[in-house]
């Protein structure tokens, strides 16, 4: 498969008059190397259908095409979306690409044109990574596997485990749908416009949620109010959402956790006994 190069990025980026916008996250892989390297990595099989977000001008997608069964590119830049199409025709794979102009956030199975994705691999917008993976985890629950390139501070907190400094929301919510890692450092030269920032890749493998009778919402809420004041202990933090400080401290003895912990502390069993004591 013929890849992008920087060249050959810049003339379409001048074809297309496009001119990456911050609001969108819009930083395009230049090179070759680093998106062969992703495939790689996300270890897809000739069966898989990989999700794509944010395809950009294509870079990443032309590598996946020929690993994968098929591509569906969730593209909300109808520039963008129009012009995919065209670039991956021009190398013959047209038959493997679906493109869907949408909102990553919003997409639902239904948006997808009848194809059930198995893989999500992506370089996504740094400025909704944690949001686009939770919600695609939630919506498309086909999804068994994934590999994604976020802001290296995002990695950091997507896969941090409990005790952690960046352990939180993003860490445990992710780990209700997956076990996730770091799999690796990406450098900021490889992209255009060059970020201020270095990424990393993040790999998730789908897992059962914790055995709990509480709903993912109710366990949700737990976790959000736990580390919505950091520096409380889960007596002081959980107050509102049981009732009271008594009844914080009552579902927590109930879920076997000792009142003085700090939301950091705990895994998303953890959080889920607790979310299953409410008063």
């Amino acid at each position: 498969m013929r890849l992008l190069g920087p060249a050959e990025i810049r003339t379409l980026a001048d074809k297309l008059d496009l001119r990456p916008t911050k609001k969108l996250g819009q930083n395009f892989v230049i090179d070759g190397g680093t998106v062969r390297r992703i495939v790689r990595v996300a270890d897809l099989t000739p069966d898989d259908v990989v999700i794509e977000v944010g395809p950009g001008l294509g870079s990443l997608t032309l590598a996946l095409l020929p690993s994968a069964s098929h591509v569906v590119a969730v593209e909300i830049d109808p520039v963008l979306a129009a012009q995919l199409p065209i670039t991956v025709g021009e190398r013959g794979l047209s038959d493997r690409l679906t493109v869907v102009r949408a909102d990553a956030m919003k997409v639902t199975p239904g948006d997808l044109r009848g194809h059930t994705p198995t893989a999500l691999v992506a370089n996504l917008p740094y400025n909704v990574a944690v949001p686009v993976v939770l919600h695609l985890l939630e919506a498309l629950p086909s999804l068994r596997k994934g590999l994604v390139m976020v802001q290296s501070e995002v990695a950091d907190r997507l896969a941090a485990g409990p005790g952690s400094k960046v352990y939180g929301v993003p860490s445990v919510k992710a780990a209700w749908y997956a076990d996730v890692r770091r799999a690796g450092p990406v450098g900021r030269t490889v992209f255009w416009p060059v970020p201020n920032v270095d990424s990393g890749l993040v790999s998730l493998t789908r897992r059962e949620p914790p055995a709990t009778t509480a709903s993912r919402k109710e366990v949700f809420e737990v976790i959000d109010a736990a580390f919505a004041q950091r520096r409380k202990t889960l007596r002081a933090a959980l107050s509102t959402w049981a009732g009271s400080a008594a009844g914080a401290e009552q579902a927590l003895r109930a879920a076997g956790v000792e009142p003085s912990t700090r939301g950091e502390q705990l895994d998303v069993e953890a959080f889920a006994r607790i979310a299953e004591a409410r008063p």
